[in-house]
C-alpha cells in the first residue's frame, strides 16, 4: 500500500473516530460524505450539511475538495454548487492538515466568520455587509429550510435524558473557536 493510501485510510479512520457520521461513495477512499453539524453559539446552530469530499491520488499533497450537498447562505459557498472558498483548503494547504482539522477547525471557523471580501455568494456578501441581523435571519431560514436532519439525508439520533446515560457515556460538544480564518 503506498503512503499516500496509508494516510487516505489513517485519516479517514481518525475522521470516523471523532464522532463524525460518515459515508463512503462506492466503497473507496477517495470520495466520502460526511454530516456536519453546524457550530453553537452561531445562526448555522441546529443545522445539518451533508457534505461531499474527494480525495485526489495526491491526498494529503494536494487539499481535499469540499462541496456542501444542502444548501447553506454564506459568503464563501457558492449557493449553486455548494463550493468553498477557503484559502487553508485551497492555497494554504499542507500535508500537516487532515480531515479531522477540516471539519473540526476549517469549516467550523469558515461558518463563525465569513469573509465577506471574497465572496462565492455575493447576496449573502452584501447582505452580511450592509445589515448583520438580516443576514443572520436569512442563514436560520436556510437552516430551517434546507439543513434540517432530514434533509442531510441522516437519520436523526434517539435523545435520552442524563438519567440514561451510563457512566461510560458521554456528551460531545463542539470546542470554541478563537480568531478567524482567511476565507
Amino acid at each position: 500500500m503506498s503512503s499516500q493510501n496509508k494516510r487516505r485510510e489513517t485519516d479517514l479512520m481518525k475522521l470516523m473516530m471523532s464522532d463524525y457520521k460518515v459515508e463512503m461513495i462506492n466503497d473507496g477512499l477517495h470520495e466520502f460524505f460526511v454530516y456536519f453539524h453546524g457550530p453553537s453559539d452561531s445562526p448555522y446552530q441546529g443545522g445539518v450539511w451533508k457534505i461531499r469530499v474527494k480525495l485526489s491520488d495526491n491526498y494529503p499533497y494536494k487539499p481535499p475538495s469540499i462541496v456542501f450537498i444542502n444548501k447553506i447562505f454564506h459568503p464563501n459557498v457558492n449557493e449553486k454548487s455548494g463550493s468553498v472558498c477557503l484559502d487553508v483548503i485551497q492555497q494554504s494547504w499542507s500535508p500537516m492538515f487532515d480531515l479531522v482539522n477540516v471539519f473540526e477547525v476549517f469549516i467550523p471557523q469558515l461558518l463563525l466568520y465569513p469573509n465577506p471580501s471574497s465572496p462565492l455568494n455575493r447576496n449573502a456578501a452584501a447582505l452580511m455587509m450592509r445589515d448583520q441581523a438580516a443576514y443572520e435571519k436569512q442563514v436560520k431560514e436556510y437552516c430551517n429550510e434546507y439543513a434540517k436532519v432530514e434533509d442531510a439525508g441522516e437519520a436523526p439520533e434517539e435523545s435520552s435524558s442524563d438519567e440514561e446515560l451510563s457512566d461510560t457515556e458521554s456528551y460531545s460538544s463542539d470546542e470554541g473557536m478563537t480568531g478567524p480564518v482567511d476565507a
